[in-house]
């Protein structure tokens, strides 16, 4: 019998992960969108200048890093955590369909994943768990102060919930936004994964990629 080679095989996993979470991921968003109905909102958007990217972690080799580690290139960030049971998963498979709609521009984009939950994602637990998505994506941690720092410098709604039924006894509630920065660290978009197709997503990079080479 043919066996699948990594690369297929990870493919498929993001499929499975990406289309089989939605109904999950539509549920979780809904939730939210009821908690954030019953209380003041967590963040606010005033403008591109709130939001940067600025932070001192560790990747999933053990390396220190900062943002200036992927200065030149496109950062695309999102923050979630390991134990995250669908709307996580979902959005790694999706940023991870995108790199490879990217081709050879996929160079000029650093993919990242930044733990809102630093305690139980060591640099250990973020390589294994990166690489089930892309061998391109990078996983950021550090300390809970580390964390809570590059939270904020992006705007990022997040918050240590007690749940009896989850590992160790919590869970960790958190927004599920993909922020789009420019080589220069700053602003440039933000999106959601069921806002959009992937080929949808690809194509925002590639305009700007087509833009940044005719300047």
């Amino acid at each position: 019998m043919p066996t699948s080679s990594p690369d297929t095989f990870h493919k498929r996993l993001r499929f499975l992960l990406w289309s089989g979470a939605a109904v999950l991921t539509v549920a979780t968003a809904g939730l939210l969108l009821l908690r954030d109905q019953a209380a003041p909102a967590q963040v606010v958007y005033s403008g591109e200048a709130d939001i940067r990217s600025d932070f001192e972690l560790v990747d999933h080799t053990g390396r220190p890093v900062t943002q200036t580690d992927y200065a030149g290139r496109w950062q695309l960030v999102f923050f979630g955590f390991t134990n995250c049971p669908d709307v996580c998963p979902t959005t790694l498979a999706y940023m991870a369909t995108t790199l490879d709609l990217l081709g050879e521009d996929a160079d000029h984009v650093a993919p990242l994943f930044i733990t809102v939950d630093p305690e139980r994602d060591t640099p250990e637990v973020m390589a294994d768990y990166v690489a089930n998505f892309h061998p391109r994506l990078v996983g950021l941690t550090g300390s809970p102060a580390q964390a809570a720092e590059a939270a904020q410098s992006f705007k990022v709604y997040h918050e240590h919930m007690a749940d009896a039924e989850a590992q160790d006894g919590y869970t960790m509630a958190h927004a599920g936004h993909i922020y789009l920065m420019r080589p220069d660290g700053r602003f440039e978009a933000v999106f959601l994964e069921g806002d959009q197709p992937p080929e949808d997503l690809a194509e925002e990079i590639e305009m700007r990629l087509d833009k940044e080479r005719r300047s």
